[in-house]
């Protein structure tokens, strides 16, 4: 039975500022009924809006640290991530939200970063030197899984931008990071 996609928290929420906890026993059924709900809520958003590449757990109001993530070659969970090494190299962009999906967020990300994690069978999973866009994707989620969200990471007080503005005028803003999601 697959369940229905859950309500992504929106800014503000004050289930998106609780630090999730360390997830115990994968194979809890109440878990297993949690991921499930997670990897569903990110296939409905990708099928409504075209894009979205993972949802940390807290954005449907689970206080779990759980990450269900879909790069294109289907979906998988990252239960516990560890980040074990991060680039010194840092890069800018403008980073997006689904509980804010009409605001972008000039950020600073680190290049590249390997996690240790546990999958979805309870396995112990590297994933060493991760390319840029997988690495601050998943810096992105697992700042959530802290209670941390992009706003907080803003790098100055010009770095907050509509999604209506920033469409309007896309090179404007797109001149202004060195890396831009999606190319």
């Amino acid at each position: 039975m697959t369940l229905q996609p859950a309500k992504v928290l929106l800014i503000g929420a004050p289930g998106l500022r609780v630090v999730s906890h360390p997830v115990t026993q994968v194979s809890d059924p109440a878990l297993l009924a949690d991921v499930e709900r997670l990897h569903a809520t990110l296939g409905a958003f990708r099928a409504q809006r075209g894009f979205g590449r993972a949802i940390a757990a807290p954005q449907i109001g689970v206080a779990k640290r759980v990450i269900a993530v879909n790069l294109g070659q289907g979906p998988f969970t990252v239960v516990n991530p560890e980040i074990t090494w991060q680039a010194p190299e840092m890069f800018t962009m403008w980073d997006d939200c689904m509980s804010f999906p009409f605001l972008l967020v000039r950020v600073r990300r680190h290049l590249s970063i390997s996690l240790r994690y546990a999958d979805e069978k309870g396995l112990c999973r590297e994933w060493e030197r991760l390319d840029q866009a997988t690495a601050e994707l998943m810096q992105h989620e697992m700042d959530h899984l802290d209670g941390v969200l992009a706003v907080d990471r803003a790098i100055d007080r010009e770095a907050l931008v509509s999604r209506e503005v920033f469409e309007a005028h896309p090179d404007f803003f797109r001149a202004q990071v060195e890396y831009v999601i999606g190319g």
